[in-house]
């Protein structure tokens, strides 16, 4: 049999190099390539030690858990133990990701024949497995898993920032309450140019159960200005006097309008503080917010920020009196 050390050496630093900057993406450490190729330098020369046969006590759990410690210290440096051992967590779960990825996939392309052709039996009774993967495979394979882990992770993040700005919803309107989940969105200054009044954004499927079944599913496929015309017309719609005509700029950038309700006042419910305005208008949107349907409202900022203004004043107001009492 051949080996090829050369070719070892470098596949091996090429798989330490690409576990360290996963490490450093999942930790948001800063990347100094250098050290993160000095650390897989590192790794890549243990591997080759097997292969002198007067270094086999090296291949014990402790010298290769002493280096991880060594790769991660010069990939990352030390900083505090916390920092650290976070540091060597996750440097371990992308290992056990990207070796247990690799494992699945082999077993999940095998059939019953190779299976149970790599099971033996020892002399005592206990079972044991052989495998055997290519190399290209392996490479192949550990490149896929480490970018579904990244995605995963990545849309995991972008869902706990989302959550963080998840608000409860309920639109107040003649005695009828449509409420929602909503998102606090930072980038949202959409109001009416006339009066001035922020517009929050709601699916309209919400109202469909309101509104009359002739105007069910319109605002998904007519447009606004002549909806407007022609439900302020009819006798059927509820409130005609309510509606609005909001214009704003679509993601092509042309002038387009939604058709806006004013309801009575609107709450906002956000980590244990309750927010009401009655300045506000309701926009309809006739198709999903969010795919996933994490909320269905988009709510302007300017609601929150009001009110925590307004609470605070009257915080205020409530101590100076007590202060005088």
């Amino acid at each position: 049999m051949i080996v090829y050390i050369d070719l070892i050496f470098a596949m091996n630093l090429a798989i330490d190099a690409c576990l360290l900057l996963a490490t450093a993406w999942l930790r948001k450490q800063r990347v100094i390539l250098w050290r993160v190729i000095l650390s897989a330098v590192v790794g890549a020369l243990y591997v080759v030690m097997m292969f002198l046969p007067e270094l086999d006590f090296m291949f014990t759990f402790l010298v290769k858990f002493l280096f991880s410690v060594i790769m991660l210290w010069v990939a990352f440096g030390f900083g505090s133990l916390q920092n650290y051992l976070r540091n060597m967590g996750a440097f371990y779960i992308v290992n056990f990701v990207a070796a247990g990825g690799i494992l699945g996939i082999h077993y999940l392309l095998q059939d019953s024949g190779e299976i149970w052709s790599g099971i033996w039996y020892s002399a005592s009774g206990g079972l044991g497995f052989s495998l055997q993967i290519g190399t290209v495979f392996m490479l192949v394979c550990f490149f896929i898993v480490l970018l579904w882990f990244r995605r995963v992770m990545a849309a995991r993040q972008r869902q706990e920032r989302i959550n963080t700005f998840l608000a409860e919803v309920e639109v107040h309107l003649e005695g009828l309450v449509v409420a929602c989940t909503g998102l606090i969105d930072t980038g949202n200054q959409l109001s009416d140019p006339l009066s001035g009044l922020p517009v929050i954004v709601m699916e309209a499927s919400l109202w469909e159960e309101v509104l009359p079944a002739a105007y069910q599913g319109k605002l998904a496929h007519e447009r606004a200005d002549n909806l407007i015309l022609e439900w302020s017309e009819a006798e059927a719609f509820p409130w005609p006097h309510r509606l609005r005509l909001v214009p704003y700029r679509g993601v092509n950038r042309n002038a387009q309008f939604m058709l806006a309700l004013k309801p009575d006042e609107v709450t906002v419910r956000l980590e244990g503080c309750v927010y009401r305005s009655t300045r506000v208008l309701i926009g309809w949107d006739g198709g999903r917010l969010s795919a996933e349907g994490t909320y269905r409202a988009i709510i302007h900022p300017a609601l929150v920020e009001t009110a925590e203004a307004g609470e605070t004043s009257d915080s205020m107001l409530n101590a100076v009196s007590k202060t005088g009492t």
